[in-house]
């Protein structure tokens, strides 16, 4: 039976083309009149992985040619207005692409066959009634501009083949793609950009030519343009390679005047030239900062015009919101002392960015010091120039919106050198008085504006430092926020709800300093806003704050007496400590009063019970009397044949221990309860003389009668270990 099991199940070691024989998969020539067959077998053999394999090998098979078949038919199809055969042509070509094969992609990417598939494309059966241009778009040469002549035949062929397939994936079947068919794509596009970037980085005539375009002897300012744009395209490209490759490339540009063509951009007339500038500036400084501060720094020392001025310059009027904040943006990335190297970026893929952005400051570079340190000393004056300018103006109604959009990107900025910059910003806000300037920013009519001066003292605040807390005292800059309160109270808009949160954050973090000067300043606005507690509470606090001894509410024990005193406010898990419960009286009294069985049996009261010992043991006597071993002794002995007098000597010695134990213990005595115990009393010395002698002379007694009766050794060691726990009661006792 296992013989026949096994010859009719199927050889796993056959070869794929071996398996296709038993699936194969056969089309028809192709022609107007069989399409519809076709299609029918396509989507069939589309169904299963085994049926796509096939389907991928016939197509490409050699001797098959099958694509460049139904390329003629969209021709003829369109001559017959035949709307039909025109979708069948789409479906096909749609089925052939989602077969996730590179050599179907890639043959179909060809001069020859590229307008073709595109022009099949063009008819989707899903839209009937609209053609899209696809044909029209690609046959376009004017959008391809060959700045420098490229003499290598198949890395031109690689840049339009790249082209077209961007295209593909991003408009012709951006609708209908899957994720296997966008991850070929994807890696195709990557592979020629690869072979791109290698060639032209590895050609030194090439780029000498290239960056020969921007010399003063040039006059073609088309040509520079579209330099400018060609350079833009081959850092957008190089962001996709590996890191060897892009800073080779990176390097290669440098070394021949690339930061001379970024400045050429900059002050270009020309929108779209600036901000292929400022996109080539950027992709520099995210590839490593710590290079671009190489070359600005170098530039100073050579008395010649910095990077920063430049960009400082253009900030300033600069009217296209988006060039004015890329500009932003690579101010802030070249001044950030935590991104020094490309290890910074290469930190960043590896475990995030939040690791990448919290290295120690202790590591910062000296050169990135002297960077910073001459920005503050030549640039930053010029860069915050316009807020010192707004000292000498008496309204700020009339701001025009490039001024409200100027003004936004510097306090951005500023909060930014807050944060990052802690000794030298407070210096350069001290002596430019930039804390009053933003402040008078509130008075606008622009909201927009309005919420960026409150996020910038937000962000003061939020570091908790003495000296901006002194700045913003001093120069009584609480006045304007509290206006701002007044002026949108009770509405719940974002610029109202912002001044509520940084009074609640002053109060939950119990800032003193702040919370006494806003309370004893403005306690007469702060008491006529009532529609939130925000305002209450912290006069409260202010209260708390200043009487240490008054008490709090409840749940409120995060005040401070002192300054630097902690706050224990909290406990674990973050819930609040709420204090020692109180009492109850009802079980005060339950504990302070007696049982009732303790009544009924006479016992003593709660304050007669004497304290326990200071070692933790009580002196209470047990209140049920177990037998002891010298009982348990003498009861064997009595029981022994040759022991005849033994029963009267231990009557007799049982008799003298209880007159010694009642005359020891006064609770014996008359009136005095037998089961309190509590009164007893030490005995002294000489009754303890009397009790061992006593125990000696019976232990020497049934020592003789042991021995005459046989008793043995074991009853010997009975005797003496009865009498050491004897001798140990009574030193206790």
């Amino acid at each position: 039976m296992q013989a026949r099991m096994s010859a009719m199940a199927p050889d796993d070691g056959l070869s794929d083309d071996a398996m296709d024989t038993f699936n194969p998969v056969l089309l028809p020539n192709p022609e107007l009149s069989n399409l519809a067959e076709i299609e029918n077998i396509m989507r069939n053999a589309s169904t299963t992985p085994a049926g796509r394999d096939a389907l991928g090998k016939f197509v490409m098979a050699p001797d098959a040619l099958y694509i460049p078949k139904l390329i003629p038919l969209v021709d003829m199809a369109e001559d017959l207005e035949d709307l039909p055969d025109l979708h069948r042509l789409c479906n096909m070509m749609k089925h052939l692409i989602l077969l996730n094969d590179n050599t179907i992609i890639e043959l179909i990417v060809t001069d020859d066959l590229i307008l073709g598939v595109v022009g099949a494309l063009e008819y989707d059966p899903d839209f009937p009634s609209h053609k899209a241009n696809h044909r029209q778009y690609l046959s376009d040469e004017s959008k391809f501009k060959e700045v420098v002549k490229i003499e290598n035949p198949e890395i031109k062929k690689k840049i339009h083949y790249t082209y077209r397939l961007q295209y593909l994936k991003d408009v012709v079947l951006a609708r209908i793609l899957d994720d296997p068919t966008f991850s070929v794509l994807n890696s195709l596009i990557f592979f020629h950009q690869v072979a791109i970037v290698d060639h032209i980085q590895s050609n030194p005539a090439f780029l000498k030519d290239l960056f020969g375009i921007f010399d003063p002897e040039q006059l073609d300012q088309q040509r520079k343009k579209d330099a400018v744009l060609f350079i833009q395209q081959c850092c957008a490209v190089s962001k996709n390679i590996q890191l060897q490759a892009r800073a080779a490339l990176y390097q290669g540009f440098i070394s021949n005047g690339l930061l001379a063509v970024v400045t050429f951009a900059l002050k270009h007339q020309d929108a779209s030239v600036r901000v292929a500038g400022t996109d080539i500036l950027v992709a520099l400084i995210d590839h490593d900062p710590a290079m671009m501060r190489t070359n600005i720094f170098k530039a100073v020392n050579d008395r010649t015009k910095p990077l920063t001025d430049t960009l400082i310059e253009l900030l300033l009027v600069e009217v296209d919101l988006g060039v004015k904040s890329q500009m932003g943006d690579a101010l802030k990335v070249l001044l950030d002392p935590a991104a020094n190297t490309t290890s910074v970026e290469m930190l960043g893929r590896a475990n995030g960015e939040f690791l990448a952005k919290m290295r120690p400051a202790a590591q910062t570079a000296p050169q990135t010091d002297s960077f910073i340190q001459h920005f503050y000393s030549e640039s930053a004056r010029k860069l915050f120039q316009p807020l010192k300018d707004l000292e000498n103006r008496e309204s700020l109604e009339h701001l025009t919106y490039h001024e409200v959009a100027l003004f936004q990107s510097l306090v951005e900025i500023l909060s930014f050198f807050i944060r990052q910059h802690s000794f030298r910003s407070k210096y350069f806000t001290l002596s430019e008085s930039l804390h009053a300037r933003v402040a008078q920013l509130m008075s606008s009519r622009d909201n927009a504006l309005k919420l960026a001066a409150l996020k910038y003292f937000r962000v003061c605040i939020g570091l908790q430092d003495e000296f901006h807390n002194r700045q913003m005292i001093s120069g009584l800059l609480f006045a304007p926020v509290l206006r701002l309160v007044t002026d949108t109270m009770p509405r719940d808009n974002l610029l109202n709800s912002a001044c509520l949160e940084l009074f609640e954050f002053i109060k939950r973090e119990s800032i003193k300093q702040l919370i006494t000067h806003i309370v004893e300043t403005y306690r007469s606005i702060l008491e006529s806003i009532t529609y939130v507690p925000t305002f209450a509470n912290l006069i409260r606090k202010y209260e708390q704050l200043t009487s240490p001894y008054q008490p709090t509410e409840a749940g409120d024990t995060s005040f401070t007496t002192q300054d630097g005193t902690p706050n224990r406010s909290t406990v674990g898990n973050g819930r609040a400590f709420q204090g020692l419960k109180d009492t109850d009286p009802d079980e005060e009294a339950y504990f302070n009063t007696s049982d009732p069985e303790d009544e009924e049996e006479g016992a003593l009261p709660t304050t007669a019970i004497p304290k326990p010992m200071s070692n933790g043991a009580s002196p209470v006597r047990p209140l049920v009397a177990y037998p002891d071993d010298d009982d348990d002794v003498m009861d064997i002995l009595t029981a022994s044949p040759n022991a005849p007098n033994s029963s009267e000597d231990n009557k007799e010695a049982r008799q003298d221990e209880n007159e010694e134990a009642r005359g020891r213990d006064p609770a014996s005595a008359p009136g005095n309860h037998p089961a309190s115990g509590l009164s007893r009393s030490k005995s002294p010395p000489e009754r303890l003389a009397e009790k061992r002698r006593r125990e000696e002379d019976e232990e020497d007694e049934l020592g003789k009668m042991m021995l005459g009766g046989g008793g043995g050794a074991g009853g010997t060691k009975r005797r003496s270990s009865a009498s050491s726990a004897n001798s140990d009661r009574s030193s206790s006792s």
